[in-house]
């Protein structure tokens, strides 16, 4: 088992929806001091995109705020 299954078997157990890749690239960008417009230009990606993955993150892993993503994340090894 991979290090990458491993982070979907965490988020799986926690909430029984996986975090997708573009999910946990967006997660990690949170943890930098950047706005969603910054991590939209990173990712190729609009604000809107962005705005959206984040609230699907906050849904699966079960928090709601950026801190507590954050937070989360770290806890739960994939930061």
């Amino acid at each position: 088992m991979t290090a990458l299954d491993l982070d979907i078997a965490r988020c799986e157990a926690t909430h029984g929806d996986p975090l997708s890749v573009r999910e946990r690239v967006v997660l990690a960008e949170l943890s930098e001091a950047i706005t969603l417009e910054d991590i939209g230009r990173r990712l190729f990606v609009s604000r809107n995109t962005v705005k959206t993955q984040v609230r699907s993150i906050y849904r699966k892993i079960g928090v709601s705020s950026r801190a507590e993503a954050v937070a989360w994340a770290k806890a739960a090894g994939l930061h």
